[in-house]
């Protein structure tokens, strides 16, 4: 299964649309997992042209932080999202504690109350910095940002690939738009 990863995308405060690079990585995708601060439902509408989407409930998308956008209910979103593909256990939130900012044990429990235990791959957001990093028996992947990467603006963005395969062999890369993979 190949999946396209992408998170804060706040459209239209950072543009109009998704730019059309994203379309283009994620030709031939089975699965869009959006990990949150969407903004507005018709992003995840234009995202359901590529495959189904699942969404992550952003800390934007709930008009929190002085946000003006209060994304409208979407069945596809919710606060998490767990789903297993090849007997990989995969995880969607915007944001999660991870080792790197705090504990092992904070992650741990962070994991048990989104998920009911621990995932193999986490997908997550909220930082608008691309990375793919294992924490133990987590794969930690954030797409970063395909419209705002690093808060910034008029640079192109970033989005993720994850591919699970046979057996739960995964992989996961990072592409930058309009540009290389990383």
């Amino acid at each position: 299964m190949r999946i396209g990863l992408i998170s804060d995308t706040h459209i239209p405060e950072a543009c109009e649309h998704l730019p059309a690079a994203v379309f283009e990585a994620f030709s031939g995708v089975d699965l869009v997992m959006h990990a949150g601060d969407v903004y507005v439902s018709r992003v995840l509408d234009e995202l359901a042209r590529i495959a189904p989407v699942l969404a992550a409930l952003g800390n934007g998308d709930e008009g929190q932080g002085g946000h003006r956008f209060r994304l409208e209910p979407d069945e596809r979103v919710r606060l998490a999202h767990v789903l297993e593909v090849e007997g990989v256990r995969v995880g969607l939130a915007h944001a999660l504690p991870t080792p790197d900012e705090t504990s092992q044990s904070v992650f741990e429990r962070a994991m048990r109350e989104y998920f009911g235990g621990p995932v193999d791959v986490l997908v997550m957001g909220h930082s608008h910095i691309e990375g793919v990093v294992r924490f133990g028996a987590t794969l930690v992947v954030n797409p970063g940002s395909a419209t705002l990467p690093h808060n910034l603006v008029d640079v192109p963005g970033t989005v993720g690939v994850l591919e699970i395969g046979p057996g739960g062999a995964l992989s996961a890369k990072i592409i930058r738009l309009g540009g290389k993979s990383a």
